[in-house]
């Protein structure tokens, strides 16, 4: 069967696997997940997980009720489930307890205690841990089906990807050109086509 010549999506390259980022195509028409970029921290037969590494909360650490001194962090919308509980990405892995690699030197969890005194005894480590509110949630063949609709495209990460202070639409642009190929046009899609 050959493509649709006015189908302007592009076909995924990589299956999604755990360290890997989804993409959202520019367009996918729900609005949580429009433009966005998701790290999959888990992916197996069962389901997967991660967050949006692209939808910022405007509070501080301190309104996290986190006991940690004001640090100047980004604080993530990791996805629309569990919405009421805090998770964290570092690179403080080898230094964290009970923290699981995701992707080269990016880990998820661990002792919320030792990070905790990590960052009270150096705040500069807060460069290298993200917090996020809720995550992102696919149940068993659920984002199969939506990367066969080609709702969401595949690619590696990059712990500068991961950790990036860059603004919620830059990272999901830069991810789409860095991505080359039938994907790069995809970073300068309008996103409401009826008004170009």
């Amino acid at each position: 069967m050959s493509k649709d010549p006015l189908d302007l999506r592009p076909e995924n390259l990589l299956s999604p696997a755990k360290g890997r980022l989804l993409v959202s195509a520019p367009f996918l028409a729900d609005p949580y997940f429009r433009r966005t970029v998701v790290l999959l921290c888990e992916h197996d037969d069962r389901g997967s997980f991660g967050f949006v590494l692209n939808r910022q909360l405007e509070i501080g650490t301190e309104e996290l009720g986190l006991d940690l001194p004001a640090l100047s962090m980004r604080i993530g919308i990791g996805g629309p489930v569990s919405g009421g509980e805090l998770f964290y990405l570092h690179t403080i892995g080898r230094h964290l307890e009970g923290s699981v690699l995701v992707v080269d030197d990016v880990h998820v969890g661990g002792e919320l205690e030792q990070l905790r005194e990590l960052l009270r005894a150096d705040p500069r480590l807060a460069e290298h841990v993200r917090f996020f509110v809720g995550y992102s949630g696919w149940s068993e063949g659920q984002l199969a089906r939506e990367i066969d609709e080609r709702s969401w495209l595949v690619t590696t990460a990059r712990v500068t990807d991961l950790m990036s202070r860059m603004s919620d639409a830059q990272l999901w642009r830069s991810t789409l050109k860095r991505m080359g190929g039938d994907y790069a046009p995809l970073a300068n899609f309008p996103e409401d086509p009826s008004l170009n």
